[in-house]
């Protein structure tokens, strides 16, 4: 019994030790890499080299409430503001259907073919330097946004609903790539 009693002090040991030593992983979103000089962020508006209407807006704007709300720093809209300065470009703006409706019209073995989970893939350039010294912080000329997102396969639910997904993507994306900034990956 003590020879028993033995083996289970020495893996409860054992295992105690593997646990305080830590595997070298983190939590995404609790490392900041940035200079603890930077204290004020100046997000710019991304430049739009697209055809998607406002894309550039809601990307920027979702970035912006981000910052404010995951990460201490104050964000300004100035350049010459901020300790750091954050510019972007959205490069292209894709929507690949992903999933289509097999549901059979009134007329038998007729499928209406329509898309009903789209996938949404947003590339970007990004880079934030920082103001005092112009060293580049985070640059990233392929930042490469992917999600999927169903829609509703009524034409005039498409239209209603086509704000409300767009603000989702832009969310989405901001989460990503203040993500990203921060713990500069």
């Amino acid at each position: 019994m003590t020879s028993n009693l033995a083996r289970r002090a020495l893996l409860l040991m054992s295992l105690t030790a593997i646990l305080q030593t830590g595997c070298g992983y983190h939590v995404a979103g609790h490392n900041n890499s940035l200079p603890k000089s930077i204290n004020v962020i100046a997000v710019t508006a991304l430049e739009n080299k697209t055809t998607s209407y406002r894309i550039e807006q809601k990307l920027t704007s979702a970035t912006v409430h981000e910052f404010l709300a995951r990460t201490p720093y104050k964000i300004v809209s100035n350049a010459a503001d901020g300790d750091a300065v954050l510019r972007g470009k959205v490069v292209s703006v894709d929507a690949v259907p992903l999933l289509l409706d097999t549901q059979t019209q009134s007329q038998p073995q007729t499928q209406t073919g329509r898309a009903t989970t789209m996938l949404i893939t947003v590339k970007c350039e990004v880079s934030l330097t920082e103001s005092a010294t112009d060293k580049v912080l985070y640059h990233n000329e392929n930042f490469v946004f992917r999600n999927e997102y169903e829609i509703s396969t009524d034409i005039p639910s498409f239209f209603e609903e086509q704000d409300p997904a767009l603000d989702r993507l832009a969310q989405d994306f901001a989460r990503k790539l203040v993500a990203a900034v921060i713990e500069n990956y």
